[in-house]
């Protein structure tokens, strides 16, 4: 089995949902007494959430040189490869991989090849406002996988943006904000007919799932982390 390395802290609360799904992915697979190779590195969420500010701005000088810390640091502690856990930070990987020289098993991949699986053309995009705005994730799902992907109007992103920092982050989850990330996704279905919804933040899984919503909806966060066990249980470099 080869070495997952787990670049987490963004946030803390995602972080240990993915260490806990790769476990259990390894137990189902080998029995109760397995568990994955996990090597994680913890981002100090206070300084992260800071620095991305910075970033929003435009200066992506000091979360860069944190995510390459990151990743320096567990291939030195022996990972055979990376996975974030950030939907948003994976816009890292590429730098990632040319900088420091580790392979990084992209979010953007994986959502993708479950949601081609699917046989979906067309989906609504859900996560931080980075994410939804910037063209990393959206043409990378056109690039590769031919799938179209619409947002929410800004006042819309702007909203999911404050509840994913604000509320998801710290563990906070209300009905009000269950209810509003139902409407807009519903509404936004309606309105572009898209097939299904990527829940494009590894904290959105913990407020609103696949029984909330009346399309197929794509778990970046357990896709990605079962992906991960594939990974490393496969010989692939």
């Amino acid at each position: 089995m080869q070495t997952i390395g787990l670049i987490g802290g963004i946030t803390w609360v995602s972080s240990i949902e993915y260490y806990r799904m790769m476990n259990k992915r390894v137990q189902k697979r080998f029995g109760d007494n397995s568990s994955a190779r996990v090597l994680m590195y913890s981002i100090e969420f206070g300084e992260f959430s800071r620095n991305e500010r910075l970033a929003e701005a435009g200066d992506w000088t000091a979360l860069r040189s944190i995510m390459l810390d990151a990743a320096s640091r567990l291939k030195r502690g022996g990972a055979d490869f990376i996975v974030i856990a950030s939907n948003t930070m994976n816009s890292t990987a590429d730098l990632i991989e040319s900088s420091v020289g580790i392979p990084v098993l992209q979010i953007a991949d994986t959502t993708g090849q479950e949601i081609r699986r699917a046989g979906i053309k067309k989906v609504v995009l859900l996560g931080t406002k980075f994410t939804m705005e910037a063209p990393f994730y959206r043409d990378h799902l056109k690039r590769n996988f031919g799938i179209d992907v619409v947002t929410p109007n800004l006042a819309d992103r702007e909203y999911i943006n404050r509840i994913i920092f604000d509320e998801l982050s710290v563990e906070k989850f209300t009905p009000e904000a269950k209810a509003r990330f139902i409407e807009i996704s519903e509404r936004l279905v309606k309105e572009s007919g898209a097939q299904g919804v990527v829940l494009g933040c590894t904290e959105i899984p913990l407020l609103i799932n696949q029984k909330d919503l009346s399309v197929p909806t794509f778990d970046t966060m357990a896709i990605h982390a079962e992906a991960a066990v594939e990974r490393a249980l496969s010989r692939k470099p």
